[in-house]
């Protein structure tokens, strides 16, 4: 993204030549995936792009190796598809000796559910279809276990009997990748009954998760809020929300809802502009972060960076400075950024996840870059929910398998790019109204209501 070719170069050198799968580790599934396996996958598309629109990243006599990787992991993962009788994997797996004998037979939605983009890359890179398909077949059997009467999902499911153990249905931790993947699947592989589980998905969300009033920018009535119910009933099930749940205005852009993506990205930013950070969860009835640690996720930037993009709004610029000089003044360390152990005393944790570089840092580094060849090239690109840029190329909607999964649709029915359209679909980002570009995203009236909400004025 930086366009440093040398030091990219170096470091897929490093990876080729220092980096091995075969070790006695156990790992966890979801995050090998999208982590390790994402990123060999995207170096690797970066590599071999004929149109090198990030600068020379070619690597001389470079054979696949990072393919081949990517080809041995998922190797190594594919034994926590196996013995369940639901077909959802496992939630870890030793790499050299298949799934622990003493394994958890429970897993989390998104866990389990948010494999199939990078699996199903691997399987059209490699033309084998083994891992989307075992990567779809988790999506549907977690798609069918949905609640009859509120078309929800829950958070936590048993692998073998597929019952529900835990039976929050949110937008946060357990379940958020999920719904992410419904739609970013169909992006990439453009099969129909990804979109259509993400519409139904959606619209269930909206009947039933979602609170406030009914627009985002007019009437009475407190802001609209996504809250955490039981799946069977639809009832409220606590008065949280978590830090990963301000992924979902991005999601909400992609789709097209970008009136309530706005509201929503207004109500986590009040918080952020509370605390100089986001408590992993925050309580709206008490107006007080529940667990106060803040481990410098980039969920909000990543929502910022894409509602930028759809309404080239400054507001979005700003929002981006000040998460910035946060970052700056409350979690910079000698040897990098910190965890915040707590969001209001500022105590620091010695740790910094992956996530701060490959997301963090790289959705605030696009949001300021306006001449970046990811925005300027020309090319489409995607970025993974571990924030891994993937193009959406021709080669990724071409499976060579329609024989293997009968039920999939035929290409002839896939629906064309242009024609994802959201309900209330409001603007094209190519050509915004100019009270968009440069009026307050929200009115004056409600981002004060927001603020009073949780508790800065």
């Amino acid at each position: 993204v930086m366009g440093n070719s040398s030091e990219f170069q170096k470091a897929v050198k490093l990876v080729i030549d220092t980096v091995s799968f075969d070790k006695d580790s156990t790992v966890q599934v979801f995050e090998a995936t999208i982590r390790v396996l994402g990123s060999l996958l995207s170096a690797h598309i970066i590599i071999t792009d004929t149109k090198q629109p990030f600068g020379d990243m070619t690597i001389k006599d470079y054979d696949n190796e990072l393919l081949h990787m990517a080809h041995d992991l998922a190797v190594r993962l594919l034994p926590a598809f196996e013995n369940t009788k639901t077909g959802i994997p496992y939630p870890r797996v030793n790499l050299k000796k298949g799934v622990p004998p003493d394994s958890n037979n429970e897993t989390c939605t998104a866990g389990a559910g948010s494999l199939l983009v990078e699996f199903g890359i691997l399987s059209r890179l490699l033309g084998d279809s083994t891992f989307e398909w075992v990567a779809r077949r988790a999506v549907k059997a977690l798609w069918s276990l949905r609640s009859n009467n509120t078309g929800l999902l829950g958070n936590v499911v048993n692998i073998q009997t597929g019952h529900w153990v835990g039976k929050q249905s949110g937008l946060g931790a357990g379940s958020d990748s999920f719904y992410e993947y419904l739609l970013k699947s169909y992006i990439l592989f453009g099969e129909k009954e990804d979109l259509e589980m993400f519409n139904d998905a959606y619209r269930n969300i909206q009947n039933h998760l979602r609170r406030g009033r009914e627009a985002c920018n007019e009437g009475e009535g407190d802001p609209p809020l996504y809250v955490n119910v039981n799946m069977f009933t639809g009832q409220l099930m606590n008065t949280w929300i978590d830090s990963l749940q301000a992924f979902f205005p991005g999601l909400q852009v992609l789709i097209g809802d970008v009136e309530d993506a706005i509201c929503l990205h207004a109500f986590y930013y009040a918080i952020w502009k509370r605390y100089g950070a986001l408590p992993e969860r925050y309580n709206w009835q008490l107006q007080a972060p529940d667990v106060p640690f803040y481990p410098l996720r980039p969920e909000l930037v990543e929502s910022t960076y894409l509602l930028y993009q759809a309404t080239k709004n400054p507001f979005y610029l700003h929002v981006g400075m000040d998460i910035l000089q946060s970052l700056e003044k409350y979690t910079k360390a000698k040897c990098g950024y910190a965890t915040l152990h707590h969001v209001v005393e500022k105590t620091k944790e010695d740790r910094m996840e992956s996530f701060f570089l490959s997301e963090t840092c790289k959705y605030l580094y696009l949001l300021f870059d306006e001449e970046n060849p990811l925005h300027k090239s020309g090319n489409k690109y995607m970025f993974t929910t571990e924030g891994h840029i993937v193009s959406v190329d021709e080669r990724f909607r071409n499976s060579l398998w329609q024989d293997i999964l009968p039920e999939e649709v035929d290409s002839a029915e896939k629906i064309k790019p242009n024609e994802l359209k959201a309900v209330n679909f409001s603007s094209n980002c190519n050509r915004v109204p100019d009270e968009r570009r440069y009026l307050l995203p929200l009115k004056s009236n409600y981002m004060r209501q927001i603020d009073r909400m949780v508790g800065l004025i």
